[in-house]
């Protein structure tokens, strides 16, 4: 499947003081995903304890992640959500920037 891992509106621009939960369309995979997973890096470094916020949540063929919170202005991290179709296991990923 030649699909496109990396998420087609990265990297988005996410401020220090806001918490957005993004939703990631699986149809191009096959949809209906189960078992999500997500995790964001700074660097090598896991952060999603600190940085996220919930669990994800899935409806129909879209996979909402827990909120991203409390980014430091200036720093890349790497959100990537771990999902399964069909006995198969994906993962797409896309870079937020933080900002003041």
């Amino acid at each position: 499947m030649a699909t496109k891992r990396e998420f087609q509106e990265s990297p988005v621009h996410q401020g220090e003081d806001e918490q957005i939960a993004y939703i990631l369309d699986t149809t191009p995979w096959g949809g209906s995903p189960t078992s999500p997973s997500v995790v964001l890096k700074d660097g090598d470094t896991d952060v999603s304890s600190v940085n996220l916020s919930g669990s994800p949540s899935v409806s129909d063929d879209n996979i909402t992640t827990p909120a991203v919170i409390d980014l430091t202005a200036g720093r890349r991290y790497r959100l990537e959500i771990k999902f399964t179709i069909s006995g198969n296991v994906f993962e797409a990923y896309g870079d937020i920037i933080g900002e003041e």
